[in-house]
């Protein structure tokens, strides 16, 4: 008998801008059906600036939970009742938790990156050097969370000098402002701006190669100009599927109180194509 969402069906879902091209509610969705959950994930579509109205209606409508993505992450954490350690370092929400009649915010995506690359490709960045291409929200979740696990050097590359360093600034003693020449120095190369199409920030790619793992947190397209690149050059590559789907377990322990079945998760991702447009 196939499930059908009733009155007393819970709901969670995402916010952003844009937002239909988000394989949250098929990770989500399949995790629910997976544990015989009756739960429903879905995709609500907030312009820009509407937000923080969104996020206070979350206890008035009753979901039972609520991620954010971009661009919505820094006013998110502005309308919550309280924010976790890290959303506060970060000044960025991407998970709402309704819990006793309060709005908390958290954020997963540093921990879910850590999980991606441990579980994925068996990485821990302790000692490592690394380089992230990008100073915005993910980015920052991204810097703070390598610095968080011990890695020797985190080098923030950025169009705006004054962004990298205060991005580089939540590393510590391992941040630093990088240059885009030094990725051939990098054990880890994450790409945290929105360009696909073509190489970020006028990288060369013939400085990637080898014992390298390089990360676009995009995963639509699955394969960007940068992963195609690195590939070809013998590089490990990775696009942001795998943290979506670490940090969408975090959220979901947060909301349900038990583990995301990853392999159902997987299954499905697999089975259902990436949304056009």
């Amino acid at each position: 008998m196939s499930w059908a969402p009733g009155a007393h069906t819970r709901l969670a879902g995402v916010i952003g801008c844009p937002v239909r091209h988000s394989r949250s509610p098929a990770i989500h969705n399949a995790a629910f059906r997976a544990l015989g959950l009756d739960w429903a994930y879905v995709a609500f579509d907030v312009a820009p600036g509407r937000a923080g109205a969104a996020v206070r209606a979350v206890a008035d409508l009753g979901l039972a939970g609520l991620n954010v993505t971009m661009p919505h992450k820094h006013d998110a954490a502005g309308a919550v009742d309280r924010l976790s350690p890290v959303a506060e370092a970060l000044a960025a929400v991407n998970t709402v938790v309704p819990v006793g009649g309060e709005l908390v915010g958290e954020n997963t995506d540093g921990e879910g990156f850590l999980a991606a690359l441990a579980v994925d490709h068996g990485l821990d960045p302790s000692g490592r050097r690394c380089l992230v291409l990008g100073a915005g929200g993910s980015a920052r979740a991204v810097i703070l969370a390598l610095a968080r696990a011990g890695a020797q050097e985190v080098g923030v590359v950025a169009r705006r000098e004054e962004q990298a360093e205060a991005a580089a600034a939540l590393a510590g003693d391992a941040g630093r402002v990088g240059r885009v020449d030094q990725i051939g120095d990098a054990d880890l190369v994450v790409n945290a701006t929105p360009v696909t199409s073509e190489l970020p920030l006028g990288l060369d790619p013939d400085r990637l190669g080898p014992g390298q793992l390089v990360v676009d947190l995009g995963y639509h397209p699955p394969v960007t100009a940068l992963l195609a690149a690195a590939g070809a050059r013998g590089a490990a590559t990775a696009n942001g599927l795998g943290m979506l789907a670490h940090q969408a377990a975090l959220s979901f322990r947060l909301w349900t109180g038990q583990d995301m079945p990853l392999a159902a998760v997987a299954a499905a991702l697999a089975a259902e194509p990436a949304p056009a447009g």
